[in-house]
């Protein structure tokens, strides 16, 4: 993991290079208060005022130079400076004239790389910020790795990452901040989490299925359960996907990323809460003993499920996982899950479709994410198409036919498992970035990472 912590510093009137951002409006008279020699080295270089137009500028000895940054993003956001580390000189920066806000997590973001396959990359070593505003630092660097994880964890391969992958991370994470881990596998798993095993259990050995749990924090202090969909590769099971449907599907845990990545905000943090982290891990893989369409599952919370889809199998893990958080009487829920393909149709990549239950959750919960450049989109818990989860013989369906709003049905599904009367918000996120921007990789991505954090940060932190 990248040393985030060295590259974001207090500033204290240490030598640094300045970095000038100037808003395109204000770019003509910025620049008419240049030296000719500036302004012709601006125009050699075809510096037009355009936003990401940016220039390392002469000044008066060899090492004397300063950065200039065009940029109209708000002042607020986080990737205001983010292609900078990138362009920049190993060195030490502080911002001219400016705040530097929320951009320091760009500025992290943007030096770290996903290189477990490959060579690292030679860039010439870190850039160092540096901010007036020391107090902001832990916050912006834990906020940092937790994204990080989130991205290293969906970049991995398949073969890397699978169920006992995914219990070694929560172990890693119980063992640092001093949490309870369980996991729950074996017959165990088949009597008491019976769709998760029913998903799981195609899979070899060595990558069988199981629900990891981790519980930290004072028992007197509100419960919030944290739920993330952990497929740790789909191939559709028996309703089997095409090579394309199949490619990313390494991304299909996800959900779990997500969730481990929350958690580690909460703890790191000591956010006053009683955590309760819940991974349903599984394989949805190939064999004699996968399970079959037509298929009826019990499930933990006693309702009987009539398999329409062997690729529906996300909600199915999840409803197990639901109804043990339930049981424990949450204040609060929130669940990760790269769940429905209808979702990206309906919104597109960066967008997780957000379904909540309470009205005062929804509103935290989007606010949250508008503040923290860090958007979710509203999706209804539509009651009207709970008659598509019918069937004939058993209590309901986990997948309709019909092809109509398949998320909202799939989040339908989930509300069946989902504690009845408490606050519950579901997350369909799409957990990769298809195209790359400053500080954002294309690949693994957390979207609807920041936005739960800062709700739960403005309910609990006081």
């Amino acid at each position: 993991m990248t040393d985030f912590a060295a590259l974001l510093q207090p500033d204290r009137g240490q030598p640094a290079r300045t970095i000038e951002i100037v808003h395109p409006d204000g770019f003509a008279d910025w620049l008419g208060q240049q030296p000719p020699r500036i302004r012709t080295m601006l125009a050699a270089n075809r510096v037009t005022g355009k936003a990401g137009n940016k220039a390392i500028l002469p000044g008066d000895g060899a090492e004397d130079w300063s950065v200039l940054h065009v940029c109209d993003e708000a002042p607020t956001s986080p990737w205001r400076i983010a292609s900078q580390p990138d362009f920049l000189p190993e060195g030490t920066y502080r911002l001219k004239n400016a705040e530097l806000g929320a951009a320091g997590l760009g500025w992290l973001l943007a030096q770290h790389r996903f290189d477990k396959y490959t060579k690292p990359e030679k860039d010439g070593g870190p850039r160092v910020l540096l901010t007036a505003d020391a107090a902001t630092i832990e916050e912006t660097v834990r906020v940092a790795q937790a994204t990080a994880l989130v991205r290293d964890l969906v970049n991995l391969g398949s073969s890397d990452m699978g169920p006992a992958e995914l219990e070694a991370e929560t172990g890693k994470l119980a063992k640092k901040f001093d949490a309870t881990l369980t996991v729950t596998r074996g017959d165990a798993l088949t009597t008491g989490y019976p769709m998760i095993d029913a998903v799981g259990r195609a899979a070899a050995k060595h990558r069988a299925p199981r629900l990891i749990e981790l519980e930290w924090g004072n028992p007197t202090h509100p419960r919030v359960a944290v739920l993330g969909k952990g497929v740790c590769f789909d191939s559709g099971g028996l309703d089997i996907k095409p090579a394309s449907g199949m490619r990313l599907m390494k991304k299909d845990m996800g959900g779990a990323a997500h969730a481990l990545g929350l958690a580690s905000l909460i703890m790191g943090a000591r956010l006053p809460v009683r955590l309760h982290l819940l991974i349903p891990a599984v394989e949805n893989a190939i064999s004699a003993d996968a399970f079959r369409p037509g298929d009826v599952l019990k499930s933990r919370k006693g309702l009987t499920v009539e398999n329409t889809n062997t690729d529906a199998e996300g909600r199915l893990v999840l409803g197990d996982a639901l109804a043990k958080a339930a049981e424990d009487k949450p204040a609060l829920v929130i669940d990760y899950a790269t769940l429905t393909g209808a979702a990206r149709v309906a919104l597109g990549p960066d967008l997780p479709a957000t379904f909540v239950n309470d009205e005062a959750l929804a509103s935290d919960l989007l606010d949250a994410g508008t503040a923290a450049h860090d958007p979710l989109w509203r999706l209804p818990l539509w009651d009207g198409y709970d008659d598509y989860l019918k069937s004939d013989i058993a209590d309901l369906i986990n997948a309709p036919d019909n092809g109509y709003a398949g998320a909202v049905t799939a989040a339908l599904f989930l509300r069946r498992f989902a504690p009845e009367g408490v606050p519950w918000a579901h997350l369909d996120t799409f957990a990769w970035r298809p195209t790359a921007k400053p500080a954002r990789p294309k690949g693994g991505d957390a979207l609807g990472l920041r936005a739960a954090w800062a709700m739960l940060k403005k309910r609990y932190a006081g």
